[in-house]
């Protein structure tokens, strides 16, 4: 092949039966249940461009951190403007909410999805081109923000049938905690300069708090007698920490309070907390975040207090891969229609157009010959039910039905068939919703709502008939006149 796919990145194909975390299916199913899960907390979402202007990323980053110091991929445009592919969401979150002055809407809670890019070495659960789901949400200082966020996260992998996690907190304070941690660090530090990574090295100078997040093993042995930011924290700091601790506890969410975590990204202050799956390797974290109140006045906004977090798609579905080897990729069409001679196929193609118009996945096989070769092909696309149409079942207008799993076989009109598969898509749902609406009310007060929707709809459509009936009359007298 003269062509191939530069290193770090991977295609998304509709089925790959060595990497099945690279299916599609499984991308749009983990994608939907994102988008959900979102909109029932009230997040809304928010799509940024690819690129941005390099300086948002240096300033609203850090220019010490590694993103902006190695990884990013940065170029000149035709204009000579230097443009960034944005290597994170939240500083381009920022910038679109306060270019379009979104502060002025009462929502202000953004959840987005999409694909980001670093230059950096390939290895399990991070590429060059990798996809994040993330929440921003501005306005509250509040620990209950903080807590919320932390929820939706561990309530997302819990949806996702995602097991052995471990959830990590930290408070890394305000500046004025931070600042006398950052003297503590420095004096700390420079008695074992010579000991730490090239790296570290640099970061004592720079940006002490990110020798912290070093993975270098020789950097981490001093690490842990380091000292410990929650000794530094305000009473301000201290009381906010305590109150997401116990909004943890009383949701039921397990978690340990780490107090070496810290985030990569200079913009964070108080909370902060990951989330860890012991499935990933040594860079084990599915998701990372917390609190940056000042981002928004420092990119040129208002003061306003702001959180969130941000999770890899790729890591996420590598985790469930691993977890679980019967994941269901939904794959074929419900019904496979298996057309035989040309007036059969511009049946078909008519049948086909209407249940697709009604959401049922089909598939036509066009070059049908032979009906055990269509079969084979139907399986292989693992097709749920096959009809084959030829001059009986045009002239009787009744098609035989058969399901490929069990040879199950039902003979209908062709005018059913669309009622009979929307019902067959639709019978997960249909038996849970019977299930809830046949329960027996489990109090006084659940009866009497339902009693009073019931009264509320029978005066509604009384209301409807009466203004009907008026209008009606009116006509009558005007065709009168």
């Amino acid at each position: 092949m003269n062509h191939s796919l530069p290193p770090g990145v991977f295609d998304i194909i509709p089925f790959d039966s060595k990497d099945k975390w690279k299916s599609s299916s499984l991308w749009s199913q983990v994608e939907a249940i994102m988008r959900n899960l979102a909109l029932s907390y009230n997040y809304r979402e928010l799509r940024t461009p690819i690129f941005e202007k390099t300086e948002l990323f240096q300033k609203g980053v850090g220019e010490e951190t590694d993103i902006v110091g190695k990884e990013m991929y940065t170029f000149i445009d035709k204009g000579d403007r230097s443009l960034t592919l944005r290597p994170e969401g939240t500083a381009s979150v920022v910038r679109a909410f306060i270019e379009n002055n979104l502060d002025q809407l009462p929502n202000q809670k953004y959840f987005y999805i999409g694909p980001y890019f670093r230059y950096e070495r390939a290895q399990k659960g991070r590429f060059r081109q990798f996809h994040q789901f993330g929440i921003e949400a501005y306005g509250s200082e509040k620990a209950e923000q903080d807590i919320e966020i932390i929820d939706l996260a561990f309530s997302l992998y819990q949806k996702l049938g995602l097991k052995g996690l471990k959830v990590y907190i930290n408070s890394i304070g305000y500046p004025e905690a931070r600042a006398k941690y950052r003297e503590a660090l420095i004096n700390y530090f420079k008695g074992v300069k010579d000991k730490l990574s090239p790296e570290s090295q640099v970061r004592l100078e720079k940006n002490p708090l990110r020798i912290l997040d070093s993975k270098d093993e020789g950097d981490k042995v001093f690490v842990k007698d380091a000292p410990i930011i929650l000794d530094y924290l305000t009473s301000e700091d201290k009381i906010h920490f305590e109150q997401v601790q116990e909004g943890l506890r009383n949701l039921n969410i397990p978690f340990e309070v780490n107090a070496q975590l810290v985030r990569g990204l200079d913009y964070y202050n108080r909370t902060v907390f990951e989330i860890v799956s012991s499935d990933l390797g040594s860079q084990n974290s599915l998701c990372g975040g917390g609190r940056y109140d000042g981002l928004l006045k420092s990119l040129g906004g208002k003061d306003l207090p702001s959180s969130g977090f941000a999770t890899g798609i790729e890591r996420i579905l590598q985790v469930m891969c691993t977890q679980n080897d019967n994941l269901s990729l939904n794959l074929g069409p419900l019904l496979y229609l298996i057309p035989m001679g040309e007036k059969a196929t511009t049946f078909c193609m008519k049948m086909a157009h209407d249940l697709r118009q009604e959401g049922i996945s089909t598939e036509v096989d066009f070059d049908a010959k032979k009906v055990g070769k269509a079969i084979g092909r139907a399986s292989s696309m693992n097709a749920t039910y096959i009809a084959v149409i030829g001059e009986e079942e045009l002239n009787s207008q009744m098609v035989e039905l058969k399901k490929l799993s069990n040879q199950e076989k039902s003979k209908l009109p062709f005018s059913t068939l669309i009622k009979v598969l929307k019902l067959e898509a639709e019978n997960e749902m249909l038996l849970e919703k019977y299930s809830e609406l046949f329960t027996p009310f489990s109090s006084q007060a659940e009866s009497q709502f339902f009693l009073s929707k019931v009264e509320y709809q029978i005066e509604s459509a009384k209301k409807v008939a009466s203004d009907l009936e008026k209008a009606l009359k009116s006509f009558q007298n005007s065709l009168n006149s």
